[in-house]
């Protein structure tokens, strides 16, 4: 199964937070899975870090590496995918993360409750 984080599960999953439930994090720590982490979280994670509205100890990057995930950039192909979404949704990070799921054939574990309603890519649910 190929799985793709949403920004706040990679946070969870770094900073072992329990608020990852422990059956999501056997999901992840499966080996027979491919786990992916997009550019556009790692770019959430360090804005957001830079303008002190997170904490994320270390580099979200190396982290990335440390947990055997792979990374995720972003296509123009993915960027234009996005941008045509049909949601009321305006976050262009979750945008972006849907539009990859989408893309890729890839499961997008999340707990952001919009996500969620959009519907229209598997989800494994967080919240």
């Amino acid at each position: 199964m190929k799985l793709l984080l949403d920004t706040q599960i990679f946070i969870w999953w770094a900073g072992r937070s329990r608020a990852l439930k422990q059956g999501l994090r056997d999901l992840v720590s499966d080996p027979t899975h491919q786990v992916f982490v997009g550019a556009a979280s790692i770019w959430e994670i360090s804005t957001k870090r830079r303008l002190k509205k997170m904490d994320f100890e270390g580099s979200p990057v190396g982290e990335v590496v440390n947990s055997g995930f792979s990374h995720l950039p972003i296509s123009p192909e993915d960027a234009e995918f996005a941008g045509e979404i049909v949601w009321d949704h305006k976050d262009p990070i979750d945008r972006l993360l849907v539009a990859q799921a989408t893309r890729h054939s890839m499961t997008l574990i999340t707990a952001d409750a919009a996500i969620r309603a959009y519907g229209t890519v598997p989800i494994l649910w967080a919240g």
